[in-house]
């Protein structure tokens, strides 16, 4: 049988769901957060020793991606490389929809800002 995860079981904080697929489904190949974010919000400087993908739904994010900054509206897609130090913050009047998918079993994540 499929196994079927509710988005409000998977809540890690009061903004974002994340399934971790070796913990979830006992999958490897990539675990995922759905976010919800609030204008001027977003995670601190970060990196990943794998790619991750963001699946941009609704709203306007600006991205910083090593020396770049890009500002994206939904429905785009980013791609980030394994330990390139990125973030995003919601800069549009609008809440920020977005999936991030991690191309590893388990969220790994080293952050470099408070």
């Amino acid at each position: 049988m499929a196994s079927v995860h509710a988005i409000a079981d998977l809540a890690s904080s009061p903004t974002a769901a994340l399934f971790e697929g070796r913990k979830h489904a006992n999958v490897d190949v990539s675990c995922f957060i759905v976010s919800s974010t609030l204008r001027g919000r977003g995670p601190s400087l970060h990196t990943h020793p794998y790619a991750e993908v963001f699946v941009v739904l609704d709203g306007e994010a600006t991205f910083t991606a090593g020396d770049e900054e890009v500002v994206i509206t939904g429905v785009h897609v980013v791609v980030v490389p394994p330990e390139t130090p990125h973030k995003f913050v919601n800069t549009g009047d609008e809440l920020l929809r977005m999936v991030t998918i991690h191309a590893n079993g388990e969220l790994i994540q080293t952050d470099l800002e408070d």
